[in-house]
């Protein structure tokens, strides 16, 4: 099968445009935060898994990924190890 000049940039222009916005959606969705009950925030920590030795923690009481303050003793579900 040929691709034509046309329909092959036509093709090409419409992929990165599509990369693009799935970019912008990505980013997007990454800098609206969750509310803690989304996350299953709990104040006591999971073993010895903290908010403290998390790597969304932002000290003093903040995270990058979850509404409101954080308390440093907590936990929730999408705790990372931090790095």
């Amino acid at each position: 099968m040929s691709v034509s000049r046309r329909r092959f940039l036509h093709g090409s222009v419409a992929a990165v445009g599509g990369v693009g916005l799935a970019g912008t959606v990505a980013n997007q969705a990454a800098a609206q935060k969750l509310p803690q009950s989304a996350v299953g925030y709990q104040s006591s920590p999971n073993g010895d898994q903290t908010c403290a030795n998390c790597g969304l923690f932002v000290p003093p009481d903040a995270c990058k990924t979850v509404e409101g303050r954080v308390s440093p003793s907590a936990w929730c579900k999408i705790w990372v190890k931090a790095t």
